[in-house]
């Protein structure tokens, strides 16, 4: 399902099996057109568990998801259908809702 959904220059994921099941639980999502991986980073300090949450969103309604992971970090790019930042902050939310009831069990 998320092949599909998935595109950009490069398609890895970071965060393993955790990080691919949240990109999973965000292409599910109707609203959502298509997610761009992009730059892998590394952070200052290494954290337990692998952590993904939408971020903000752009006047357009696109939003980033942000999967951390040990001592990387990754943005990815949600690219939606809704169209302003209104509709993009009701998906933010509903996105992190969906990946809080999928990713603590």
């Amino acid at each position: 399902m998320t092949s599909d959904k998935l595109g950009g220059t490069h398609t890895t994921i970071i965060g393993g099996r955790t990080g691919k099941k949240a990109v999973e639980i965000v292409a599910r999502h109707h609203k959502v057109k298509r997610i761009i991986p992009s730059v892998i980073s590394v952070k200052g300090f290494a954290g337990g568990r692998t952590i993904a949450k939408v971020l903000r969103s752009d006047a357009r309604g696109n939003l980033r998801l942000l999967i951390s992971s040990g001592t990387s970090a990754q943005e990815l790019r949600i690219i939606t259908t809704v169209g302003d930042f209104l509709a993009g902050e009701t998906l933010r939310r509903e996105l992190n809702e969906m990946l809080s009831e999928v990713m603590d069990t």
